[in-house]
């Protein structure tokens, strides 16, 4: 289903794949090739998003462009079941597995490799040709990698950083959530 939104609506190459059940709203360019499959969802709130030549979206998959953070992806990229591309750059020949997650700023470099249910934080840069092993969380620029019972041991300046869920929703109101 191709949805305008706010005025503006999808632009997808014609041999590009569409599934009936996918959902493509806004400001959503997509390449010749690409494919996006049974269930996903592609949303440009307010932001772009660009999906790369031959790049396949797969089932239940949720990749949002918001206004500060473009979601691009490259060519020759695939996004895995139920992953969740949130105004993330992931450069060319990547592979999103199952369940990743990907926070605004992200940026996932060439050839990388995000494995099952892994994690790259907020505005952090994962160099051409990484890996983030299964369950396992990304953080910082240049990216430290992380096992899951110890991404909170990165410094207080990661953990400083995280004073409210501004980085990812936009939202400035409230109170602090770490102190």
């Amino acid at each position: 289903m191709l949805i305008e939104h706010r005025g503006v609506g999808p632009i997808v190459h014609p041999d590009a794949f569409i599934a009936p059940t996918a959902v493509v709203s806004g400001a959503v360019r997509i390449a010749s090739g690409a494919r996006v499959l049974f269930g996903a969802v592609l949303t440009a709130e307010d932001g772009e998003i660009d999906v790369g030549a031959n790049s396949v979206v797969m089932e239940n998959a949720l990749v949002r462009g918001r206004a500060s953070h473009p979601a691009v992806i490259g060519k020759d990229v695939l996004i895995g079941p139920q992953a969740h591309i949130n105004g993330s750059r992931v450069e060319d020949g990547c592979f999103l597995a199952t369940g990743v997650a990907l926070f605004p700023g992200a940026v996932v470099g060439a050839g990388s490799e995000v494995r099952i249910h892994a994690v790259v934080h907020v505005n952090s840069v994962l160099p051409a040709g990484s890996l983030v092993p299964i369950g396992w969380v990304a953080v910082g620029d240049p990216a430290q990698v992380f096992p899951p019972d110890r991404h909170t041991t990165r410094s207080g300046r990661f953990r400083k950083s995280w004073t409210s869920p501004a980085p990812c929703t936009g939202w400035r109101g409230g109170p602090r959530l770490v102190s």
